[in-house]
């Protein structure tokens, strides 16, 4: 793969392989020729990632001259090594380079390549290295399928990568969702990568239940309305691991909010109710609890949304969950997207203009039941099945 002779390569590399350290040498062989290499990141603070590893190198060279505020690096015969960042594409203009690097190249707009980089590469005839972990049917996969005469395409799965623990990436199949696993650490390009909940409809057979049934168990998630969305219950049967009732209403006034949410209580005293807390939610959580209900307030940051939607992910993909035949439930679950941050973090949301609160109050239904189920404790069941305590009494432990 080093020894191939085309202008432009692309690897499509699962994480963790070694794509970034192959690119920091490729570089380096330019510019010790006394090229230009230019390292080309999706954001600013994804390019330190780059840089470090170019300095790690670079730094056993005797001579070099290190511009830490341009991320720039000379060698002693003249050759340079410059980190960029695409955030602003019209910034790449300019230079004419020997060498190339796009680093998770998937998640560099198109332009930037098209209308900067190449024509950078054109004067001085330089060629290009394109590595990533595959982000759908974009420009990177046209590229990675291309058969010009020019071009070369390589992938490599985590698992190609001799220092990676086998047994760690079976760990990362078993707990992470299949899509993610299969694009992150397959390094599959998948056709509808923005999609996230799979098997949505196979799920949607569960009955519903106007209240509680004898020996079951039953957790509510609540997302509360902002401006003009909804807020919405939802109520889990933990026996069964099916939604058997919701309430969705956009109804802002905390006294209506409040009472829709006592209505559903009385009918089916769950042992425990998860309600997010951020903004409006804080007052209308600290007011439930003074209920004596067993209240878990959920604070909603970018990682924690991810983990109990990962969770509800999974719960799709083993097909331990079966939710109601509610189209807008279906449709919530079906446009909701994943999409990678600069910072290469994950991203949960709805698509622009659309609405994730049922999704959002199943995660969250689903969160509180995963919990219990971790920490369950037989002794306060059977008192509780002998009425010897109350629904907002708990011993689950967290």
């Amino acid at each position: 793969m080093l020894a191939n002779s085309r202008r432009f390569t692309t690897i499509s590399g699962g994480r963790r392989w070694g794509k970034s350290r192959l690119g920091v040498y490729r570089c380096l062989e330019a510019a010790l020729r006394g090229g230009l290499s230019w390292w080309v990141a999706p954001s600013f603070k994804m390019s330190d990632h780059g840089w470090r590893l170019i300095k790690a190198i670079c730094f056993q060279i005797p001579g070099v001259d290190v511009a830490e505020t341009h991320k720039r690096i000379t060698l002693p015969g003249g050759g340079v090594i410059q980190v960029r960042s695409a955030d602003d594409p019209d910034s790449l203009r300019g230079e004419g380079l020997d060498f190339l690097v796009m680093d998770e190249a998937g998640f560099i707009k198109e332009g930037a390549w098209s209308e900067a980089l190449r024509p950078a590469l054109s004067d001085r005839r330089g060629s290009a290295l394109f590595i990533s972990t595959p982000r759908g049917r974009n420009w990177f996969w046209l590229m990675h399928c291309s058969t010009h005469p020019d071009h070369c395409s390589f992938t490599f799965p985590t698992s190609s990568n001799p220092y990676i623990d086998p047994e760690e990436i079976e760990a990362a199949r078993t707990t992470l969702p299949e899509r993610t696993f299969q694009q992150e650490y397959e390094a599959k390009f998948l056709d509808d990568s923005g999609a996230v909940f799979r098997r949505i409809r196979e799920a949607a057979t569960a009955t519903p239940q106007h209240k509680a049934e004898k020996d079951h168990r039953y957790v509510f998630g609540v997302d509360w309305a902002r401006h003009h969305d909804f807020t919405v219950i939802t109520v889990l049967d933990t026996k069964t691991n099916s939604v058997v009732a919701t309430d969705r209403f956009n109804q802002i006034n905390y006294d209506i909010q409040i009472g829709r949410l006592e209505a559903l209580y009385d009918r089916f005293r769950p042992f425990k109710v998860v309600a997010e807390v951020n903004a409006m939610g804080e007052p209308l959580v600290e007011q439930i609890r003074k209920k004596g209900w067993n209240v878990e307030g959920f604070i909603t940051t970018n990682r924690s949304k991810g983990e109990i939607i990962d969770g509800l992910i999974l719960a799709f993909e083993k097909e331990d969950i079966r939710i109601p035949n509610d189209e807008t439930l279906i449709n919530e679950l079906q446009a909701f997207e994943m999409d990678r941050l600069p910072s290469g973090a994950f991203r949960y949301a709805a698509p622009s203009g659309m609405h994730d609160d049922m999704v959002m109050s199943l995660a969250l239904a689903w969160h509180g039941r995963a919990k219990h189920q971790l920490f369950y404790d037989p002794e306060w069941e059977a008192e509780y099945d002998a009425g010897l305590v109350g629904p907002h009494i708990t011993k689950i432990r967290i």
